[in-house]
């Protein structure tokens, strides 16, 4: 599932002040025109080749900027325009889910530019690439622990920015799938009578993943499983947590119908999962 991705940062798209510079005189914003008059990349200037990539990318005519961008840092490798357009080059690939490509990018940057005033939001920009890869909760979730030790970074290393909001957000809804995939096994097992295997990974849930909202269900089927076993009073302990935690939860209405006799499990009606909530409510 694809979130609507964070905007670039506005001071590395901004117009150029590029003064009584000529440069972008021929300029159209059409591939036609970049050399026309007879000009060639080599003939034009480190700000205005930087300026014509923008426009590529602001176009979405993504191979042209980093075409653009690879220009400038050949050509005049030592201007503050190259490093601007390693990170543009990154965003750009990105942009076009060319996840391999733009790390690539982004870890030169990362490398090359520890210091430098963007690096925030090249970090970010990295996280976003293995965000935008986790698979659904059905499938292998090893991309999803990468995703979620990315976004950590960025939280880490810059705690107080927009990037930092932002990453917390996705960390939530990437445990929501780590839990959701736990889920997933948990009841495949408790489905097969294979009741060790359910309770850990009903127990890793409620553990780990106490944030999401697969914690309520998970408690419920350890509920479950305790009764199917014969363990009368695990199951008490165990719907009494939920209870206690939860106690208007559709699903602690299930664990006390189980456990009291004449008592009516919840009629609940189709909710969205977490993440169509959240991708709702901000967006």
């Amino acid at each position: 599932m694809k979130l609507r991705r964070l905007a670039i940062l506005p001071l590395l798209l901004a117009p150029l002040a590029l003064g009584g510079c000529e440069s972008l005189d021929f300029w159209n914003g059409k591939s036609d025109s970049l050399r026309a008059r007879g000009q060639t990349y080599a003939d034009m200037s480190p700000e205005a080749l930087y300026a014509a990539g923008l426009e590529s990318l602001r176009a979405q005519r993504y191979a042209q900027s980093i075409e653009i961008f690879d220009t400038v840092e050949r050509d005049h490798p030592y201007s503050t325009w190259a490093t601007n357009a390693r990170l543009m080059s990154g965003y750009a690939e990105y942009s076009r889910n060319r996840y391999t490509e733009a790390l690539g990018q982004l870890d030169r940057f990362i490398q090359l530019h520890p210091a430098h005033r963007d690096i925030a939001y090249a970090y970010y920009l990295r996280a976003l690439c293995y965000y935008e890869q986790i698979a659904d909760a059905q499938r292998d979730q090893a991309g999803t622990e990468t995703a979620l030790a990315a976004l950590q970074d960025v939280v880490n290393r810059f705690p107080n920015s927009t990037y930092a909001r932002d990453a917390r957000l996705k960390m939530d809804l990437a445990r929501d799938h780590l839990a959701g995939k736990e889920m997933n096994i948990g009841r495949f097992y408790q489905e097969r009578r294979l009741y060790a295997g359910a309770i850990l990974r009903f127990r890793n849930v409620v553990e780990n993943y106490q944030t999401t909202n697969h914690t309520p269900e998970a408690l419920h089927r350890l509920t479950e499983i305790y009764l199917a076993m014969g363990l009368t009073d695990e199951a008490r302990k165990t719907a009494s947590v939920l209870g206690h935690n939860y106690p208007g939860n559709p699903w602690y209405q299930d664990s006390y119908a189980l456990l009291v006799d004449g008592a009516q499990p919840a009629d609940r009606p189709s909710r969205p999962g977490i993440l169509r909530r959240v991708v709702e409510a901000v967006f």
